[in-house]
C-alpha cells in the first residue's frame, strides 16, 4: 500500500507542476488559461509540493491572493502530514479517532 501511496503523490505533485508551468507559458503567450480551481484542485490531491515548486521556478503566481494564501497552506499541510506519515504517527492518530466514533449496528 504504501508504494502505490508514494507513486499516486509522485504522480499529482508532477501533474501539478506541470500544469503550472503550462499555464504561466500560456499566461506569457496570451493564451486560453488554466482554471485556479483546477490547480489547487490538484494541489489538495496531492500535488501542492508540486504547485508550490513551480510557483517558485517559474515565478507563477506568487502574489495572486488568496489563490497564493491557500497553496502555501495546502503545501504546508502536506508537509506536515508526510513528516506525520515518515514518522509513523499517522496510525496511531487515525485509531485514536476512530475510537470516539460510536460502534457501528
Amino acid at each position: 500500500m504504501t508504494k502505490y501511496i508514494l507513486y499516486w503523490l509522485i504522480a499529482a505533485n508532477s501533474i501539478a507542476f506541470g500544469l503550472m508551468v503550462v499555464d504561466k507559458r500560456r499566461a506569457e503567450a496570451g493564451l486560453r488559461r488554466i482554471s485556479e480551481s483546477r490547480l489547487l484542485g490538484w494541489a489538495w490531491l496531492g500535488g501542492a509540493i508540486g504547485t508550490y515548486a513551480a510557483s517558485r521556478l517559474v515565478r507563477h503566481k506568487t502574489r495572486k491572493q488568496p489563490f497564493a494564501s491557500k497553496m502555501v497552506g495546502l503545501c504546508a499541510a502536506e508537509i506536515v502530514l508526510l513528516a506525520l506519515w515518515a514518522l509513523d504517527l499517522i496510525d496511531p492518530i487515525v485509531a485514536a479517532a476512530l475510537a470516539y466514533l460510536p460502534p457501528s449496528a
